[in-house]
């Protein structure tokens, strides 16, 4: 493989595993498992190719007095891709370790970014175009086939060679996650997206508000959610736990067919007290569940309570906590995920008194 296809190959790797790594963060259904597939096959080829250069250029890397900029930066993206490579190899074998509060799933997001944006730079301002003899010929496709075919049979290895050594990477779902407190009720880790910290509201006081383009919009206390609606679920975090928990509430469906949606409602949008939220098609949403309950237990505030969405398939960012407004849209929000950041910074998401 010639240098420059080398470094081609290289930041096309990157772009396929920020690709897949972004993607990965909204795929939580059986269907998405291929996004997870190729991610881990990328960053098995990005480590076989990254070392592929370093072995071809680590003697220049002797002399640090007689580094240029370019080496400095050449150094600085091989650790990011050391460091990215590394994270996501322990993480996926079962070292759930932090360091300096983050576990290692974080930091392999956090270098992932950098090292994307690193490249993305590097190619504005320095890339050159590949030439016809760095795409073709013999020796070219048997480098980038044997790459390839040994990417694939890393991943595939992974979980079996876990498996036979006892580690706990075997163990993981098929997101990555791993298990934690099921069937614990509210014994599960309570989470945020970045930093939403309402105060709790008096059961007493709460109203959810259903609206939009409905016949007849709603205000619902407490008492009217707090059915015999239950359901079984996966909440898989991004953060790399699942629980599985019994919830028990209100189906989503029956209470958009008690305010009769109009024809033209397509999605249906779950809004935050923090003004977090996040857009379904409606035909989606009414499966969904609007729990106040967790196993045998009342929803504490920590998990979201009164109201916490409850969305199997979805991922748990996704499963928007502190209910008070549903409404049916027309079209999909595509807001919502700008909201997952500055609700953080509202006046109820920092939790001041109003």
């Amino acid at each position: 493989m010639t240098p420059r296809a080398t470094d081609w190959t290289l930041a096309l790797l990157v772009a396929l595993l920020f690709g897949t790594g972004l993607l990965s963060l909204v795929s939580g259904r059986t269907q998405d498992a291929w996004v997870f597939a190729l991610h881990g096959i990328g960053g098995a080829a990005l480590g076989l190719v990254a070392g592929w250069k370093l072995g071809r250029v680590w003697r220049r890397l002797g002399n640090v007095r007689r580094w240029t900029r370019r080496t400095w930066a050449g150094a600085a993206a091989t650790a990011l891709v050391a460091g990215a490579w590394v994270t996501g190899t322990v993480w996926s074998n079962g070292g759930d370790l932090f360091v300096a509060g983050f576990n290692l799933l974080n930091w392999h997001i956090t270098m992932g970014v950098l090292l994307t944006a690193a490249v993305a730079l590097h190619g504005l301002l320095r890339a050159k175009r590949p030439q016809w003899r760095d795409l073709v010929g013999r020796r070219q496709v048997l480098h980038s086939g044997g790459i390839a075919a040994a990417s694939v049979l890393g991943w595939w290895l992974q979980r079996p060679a876990a498996e036979r050594i006892g580690w706990r990477g075997a163990e993981r779902r098929w997101t990555g996650s791993y298990e934690r407190s099921s069937f614990t009720g509210n014994g599960f880790p309570a989470t945020s997206w970045v930093a939403d910290q309402p105060r709790p509201v008096a059961p007493e006081t709460f109203l959810l508000q259903i609206g939009g383009l409905v016949v007849r919009p709603a205000a619902l206390s407490l008492p009217a959610l707090e059915g015999d609606d239950r359901l079984t679920a996966t909440l898989d975090c991004t953060g790399g736990f699942y629980s599985i928990q019994h919830w028990q509430g209100r189906t989503l469906g029956n209470l958009i067919a008690d305010v009769e949606p109009l024809p033209e409602a397509r999605y249906v949008r779950i809004i935050s007290r923090t003004g977090y939220r996040w857009s379904f098609p409606l035909a989606e949403a009414t499966s969904f569940l609007l729990a106040t309950r967790v196993g045998e237990q009342a929803l504490n505030h920590e998990h979201g309570g009164p109201v916490r969405l409850v969305a199997p398939g979805r991922r748990g960012f996704q499963w928007i906590k502190w209910v008070e407004r549903v409404e049916l849209h027309a079209a999909y929000d595509y807001g919502a995920a700008a909201s997952t950041i500055w609700s953080s910074w509202t006046p109820e998401g920092r939790g001041e008194e109003l």
